[in-house]
């Protein structure tokens, strides 16, 4: 009977081990993304465990990124920190939670571009891809805007997509592009970080 109770607890232990480490190899997004997929099911107990891991991973994000929005990531992870309670007893409603991600969707795809612009051209030049993942990012989000701002962003984030899938490119036309993405993508950093 001792043996079977070691097991069991072995292999209790063993899940609760996995699944923390699934949840540090899920993405911020992926987290955020979770906690609304689980609180639409009305899972009380799953939405708070993981906007604790969405927190928590966006503070990581937040304290090892070079961004220029540290700052409101940061206070993003302490609204996050706010839902959990609501969330445990069932008294977040969907729309609070949704415009909290949305907000750090946007901040967190603000923020990663921010980062790679700091490196000058060489942070934008072959990093098409995760610059147009991080616009998708803030485009996503970007519904919790008013009106003015939103029509703002969205020319300045169809221009710099343009611009950004010619960052590939090798030569001139690549500088080219990279010079066009950096005043675009710049832009685009600014106004979330104003608007939010």
């Amino acid at each position: 009977m001792k043996n079977y109770l070691f097991s069991f607890a072995l292999v209790l232990g063993f899940l609760a081990f996995s699944a923390g480490s699934f949840a540090q190899g899920l993405s911020v997004e992926s987290l955020l993304d979770k906690a609304v997929s689980l609180s639409t099911k009305g899972d009380k107990t799953g939405t708070a465990e993981a906007l604790t891991q969405s927190s928590a991973a966006l503070e990581k994000e937040a304290n090892s990124s070079g961004g220029d929005l540290k700052s409101k990531l940061l206070g993003q992870a302490g609204n996050l920190k706010s839902l959990i309670p609501l969330a445990s007893t069932g008294k977040l409603s969907s729309g609070i939670l949704g415009k909290a991600v949305n907000a750090v969707k946007m901040l967190l795809g603000a923020n990663r571009i921010s980062s790679l612009l700091g490196k000058g051209e060489s942070g934008l030049l072959g990093n098409a891809a995760s610059l147009t993942s991080n616009l998708g990012l803030i485009k996503a989000g970007s519904s919790i805007l008013g009106a003015s701002s939103q029509s703002q962003l969205g020319g300045l984030l169809g221009e710099a997509t343009k611009s950004v899938a010619g960052l590939n490119k090798g030569g001139v036309a690549g500088k080219v592009a990279a010079a066009a993405a950096n005043k675009q993508l710049g832009g685009i950093v600014k106004l979330v970080g104003s608007a939010l």
